[in-house]
């Protein structure tokens, strides 16, 4: 019988140790600050609106594409172009790293 990915991320969690627990937890932190959307677009100085301007969408899109979980390599690589920047993809493997084209 499959499980579910919650089921199975709690049981292994319950294997930590407190200390292993926090330390988890620290990094899961620093991590999601990391890739927050709506945290470089305002260190660009860039509202929501400005943005949705260079993209040709609007504002809720923004708001939307910043909050979401999960989304095409595509839709992230526009965001960034019109923030003005690019986006850069690596793959890392132990003996060497590849940086990817996402350029259209």
């Amino acid at each position: 019988m499959a499980r579910e990915w919650q089921e199975l991320k709690d049981e292994l969690y319950r294997k930590l140790t407190p200390e292993e627990r926090e330390a988890h937890r620290r990094k899961s932190a620093e991590l999601i600050e990391e890739v927050r959307l709506d945290m470089m677009r305002r260190e660009l100085s860039l509202t929501q609106a400005a943005l949705a301007s260079r993209l040709g969408v609007d504002q809720g899109s923004i708001s939307r594409m910043e909050n979401q979980a999960d989304m095409h390599l595509s839709t992230l690589r526009d965001y960034v172009q019109a923030a003005g920047g690019s986006l850069e993809l690596r793959a890392v493997f132990p003996t060497q790293t590849f940086t990817l084209s996402l350029s259209k």
